[in-house]
């Protein structure tokens, strides 16, 4: 699937649920939110997106612990999780996405090479995290890591059921 394809269908999703998403980016820079936001209705469903480049501000803005960060490093999906957690405590959102890795082209180790990312995905009561590996350059690599996070926000969704929509959130709308 695309990246234009994927995000059209995520913002279809949200807005059938009457569901707003946050999104916590780092190796992407914003290509996420820039990539929902090309798409004709995304005002509706899409709340906040923040590019949390530096470790301070993964702390600071998005309550990532300084002990999370030590033992795992930036770059795990633990803080990914953090990430997607705290930016929907700052948000008026049901959904939260966020992106952490390597996009390099340096920075990469044995154990962390370039390519390594982590997306994490958190709504209502239910979490999910994953560990992609992904090749090419720098653009590919934010390419690949914002058409992954646009398809594992669709099947988070279709793996929540509608029950599980916050009360506060059912049937409001964005003004």
């Amino acid at each position: 699937m695309t990246e234009k394809n994927a995000a059209r269908e995520l913002i279809e999703a949200l807005n059938e649920r009457k569901w707003h998403i946050a999104l916590a980016e780092s190796c992407t820079g914003g290509l996420l939110a820039a990539t929902l936001t090309e798409v004709s209705g995304a005002s509706q469903v899409f709340e906040l997106g923040m590019v949390s480049y530096s470790e301070c501000i993964k702390e600071k803005m998005l309550g990532v612990k300084a002990e999370t960060l030590t033992r795992h490093t930036v770059y795990s999906k633990e803080t990914a999780i953090e990430m997607a957690q705290g930016v929907l405590r700052l948000a008026d959102a049901n959904l939260a996405l966020a992106v952490t890795g390597l996009a390099g082209p340096g920075g990469g180790t044995a154990t962390k090479p370039v390519g390594l990312v982590y997306v994490a995905a958190v709504g209502g009561d239910r979490l999910a995290a994953r560990e992609f590996r992904f090749s090419g350059d720098r653009a590919a690599v934010r390419r690949q890591t914002v058409t992954a996070a646009l398809e594992m926000a669709l099947a988070f969704l279709r793996e929540t059921p509608l029950a599980e929509i916050p009360k506060e959130k059912a049937g409001e709308s964005k003004s």
